[in-house]
């Protein structure tokens, strides 16, 4: 089956030796957590020894002539242990799940001198590239190509979008001049071998989410496919394995106790992952006990608490990559941690509310509907779908910097959005606010995220939900088969209702408790002087010095009240211990001009007198 991996490599018209010098220098200081906990060591180059580094070489199809040089181009595999060789034409790819026959993200040569950078629609694993002269270099993590920059600067249209939406929006990246691959595109470049020139990439989207013109309105026809489409993605993401477990973050939502189902069904070995917040969070745990006693299949409670968080929270912080503000991903982490202990392939069932018309649809629909019906209404449709990310847009004159709020003046993240929520391609409200979804928080944030986790651990990660028979399928759905009055998913809940106990298919969803805002300002309230220090923060130029004594204080913003002042915590938490642990960025000293060096309740105290 092979284990998780990472590649670099360059592409195009330069100085060989000394390219290859940098791509030796890059490897031999590989930070530890870019190899998997997995692996062997592959003795390559011997300097490497020990760091699962494995090279392709140098290679080209065509005899190089010496007045009309072809590209150079080399890759290296980290972490590989040569069972998964690339297809015709390609020269790296990647995959989530280990099923190398349609990879996630891929770099392909083509005889006419292009290089071609595509990923597939589900954004499963992120491809990111920059230019240096005349030459691509190309990687599956942003951490591989910072050596390659002359300096690694935050781009403020990143950090921008960030701040909006919790993850950076494709194609920018939080760095100067180093881009993502857009999910379900692929990016051609084409090479001048008379001037040695490279042209401006051509974006190519090779798949599209489109309503289909004909619905499917008859409810047993529909169960009767979704049966068969659900009962096929299984097929195909188990056909490789053996006799030994898998495992499945199960959280007691129909989802992820979908796939549980279904794998217990095929007759696979399953052992099932749950989160247990304790008495801080909604207990979902109970939930998942119920499936797995239903299923019959052993489950581990992971339990989450304040000190495990935070011994986790930079690993994940460099397991990720990217910065992701979500306030799960520290405890996914954690989930994947011990999954990782007992097997090596784990199942979940994200994609499901992309898919299915999830919970999150029913206030935009109701928004969509005002919409039409009152046109000049004071916000917009997109301006409301911008809102449900619930992050600090509205806010940026009180939460940068003059310096950085100048430079995204012009910056309007509704324009981030707009192929996503694209007319011509879904008519209907509900199949493009499902396209949105799918291109927006799926591909960008829960996906990609979902894999930098699981590869962390050495874990493939494999999603049946991301089938592209089974979404495609999804779009031939009347409205009223996905959202009929106010049962979400109807659907799925239908189709499955004989596989799980009534009270899990048809209770109503919640998301995940995690408890971020009681954390902060408990458990955390000692730490926020230091992840958010106001020196550092006026160091960096970018926030406002004291946004996290405002932020507690409930001075930031009337909407910033009860869990919305943990994730917005959380959120530029995230951020800043990215740039330290990721980018590695020198710290100042830190200042005592806040009041989380006082214990809250004296904190609270000498506010009452200070307001008395």
């Amino acid at each position: 089956m092979g284990i998780p991996h990472h590649f670099l490599g360059y592409w195009g018209y330069g100085a060989q030796q000394e390219l290859e010098a940098l791509l030796t220098s890059v490897l031999e200081n590989l930070s530890p957590n870019l190899s998997p906990t997995r692996g062997e060591a592959l003795n390559f180059p011997p300097s490497l020894a020990g760091k699962g580094v494995r090279g392709l070489g140098l290679k080209s199809q065509f005899s190089a002539q010496e007045n009309n040089p072809l590209p150079i181009w080399n890759v290296i595999y980290i972490g590989l242990d040569g069972n998964s060789p690339p297809q015709q034409n390609q020269i790296a790819a990647i995959s989530a799940s280990g099923l190398f026959t349609s990879p996630d993200a891929w770099v392909s040569l083509q005889e006419n001198n292009c290089l071609i950078l595509g990923r597939e629609p589900f954004g499963r694993v992120p491809l990111y590239w920059t230019q240096q002269g005349q030459i691509i270099w190309f990687a599956s993590q942003l951490q591989l190509l910072l050596p390659i920059l002359p300096q690694s600067e935050v781009s403020i249209p990143g950090l921008y979008g960030y701040s909006c939406f919790s993850y950076v929006p494709t194609p920018l990246t939080p760095i100067k001049e180093v881009f993502a691959v857009t999910a379900g595109t692929e990016l051609v470049w084409q090479s001048d071998r008379q001037s040695g020139i490279l042209q401006t990439p051509e974006s190519k989207k090779i798949h599209s989410w489109q309503e289909a013109p004909e619905q499917l309105t008859d409810e047993a026809t529909a169960i009767t496919e979704l049966q068969t489409l659900l009962k096929d993605s299984i097929e195909g993401q188990i056909a490789d394995l053996k006799d030994e477990p898998v495992g499945v973050f199960l959280s007691g939502g129909l989802d992820s106790s979908v796939v549980a189902a279904l794998l217990v069904q095929a007759g696979v070995k399953v052992r099932a992952y749950t989160l247990d917040f304790g008495n801080a969070g909604i207990p979902e745990y109970l939930y998942a006990e119920q499936v797995a006693e239903f299923l019959k299949i052993p489950l581990i409670k992971v339990a989450v608490t304040p000190s495990s968080i935070e011994n986790a929270l930079i690993p994940t912080v460099k397991a990720l990559d990217l910065p992701f503000g979500d306030g799960v991903c520290v405890p996914l982490y954690l989930l994947s941690q011990r999954a990782s202990q007992e097997t090596q392939v784990i199942f979940n069932g994200e994609g499901g509310d992309q898919l299915f018309a999830g919970w999150t649809n029913k206030p935009l629909i109701a928004a969509g509907v005002y919409q039409a019906e009152n046109p000049a209404g004071q916000e917009t449709f997109i301006q409301q779908y911008l809102r449900t990310f619930h992050r600090l847009g509205g806010y940026e004159s009180q939460v940068y910097q003059p310096e950085v709020y100048a430079q995204i003046q012009n910056l309007h993240p509704e324009d981030w959005l707009l192929a996503a929520l694209d007319r011509n391609e879904c008519p209907s409200l509900l199949h493009r606010l499902r396209r949105a979804s799918l291109m927006l928080k799926g591909a960008q944030n829960i996906h990609p995220r979902a894999t930098a986790l699981g590869f962390a651990h050495g874990l493939w990660v494999r999603s049946p939900f991301c089938d592209l028979p089974l979404a495609e399928w999804t779009f031939r759905l009347s409205g009223e088969l996905c959202l009929q009055g106010a049962c979400e998913k109807y659907i799925l809940k239908r189709a499955v209702e004989n596989w799980l106990p009534p009270e899990i298919v048809w209770r109503q969803k919640r998301g995940m408790g995690v408890p971020l805002t009681s954390w902060c300002l408990n458990d955390f309230w000692h730490q926020l002087g230091i992840w958010l220090n106001p020196e550092r923060l006026r160091a960096h130029n970018h926030f406002y010095p004291h946004i996290a004594a405002q932020i507690v204080e409930g001075k930031l913003g009337a909407a910033i009240q009860g869990r919305r002042i943990g994730e917005t915590l959380w959120l530029l938490i995230m951020w800043q211990l990215w740039r330290s642990h990721v980018l590695n960025e020198k710290q100042s000293k830190q200042s005592w001009d806040h009041p989380f060096w006082l214990h809250r309740w004296l904190w609270r105290n000498y506010k009452i007198i200070r307001n008395s």
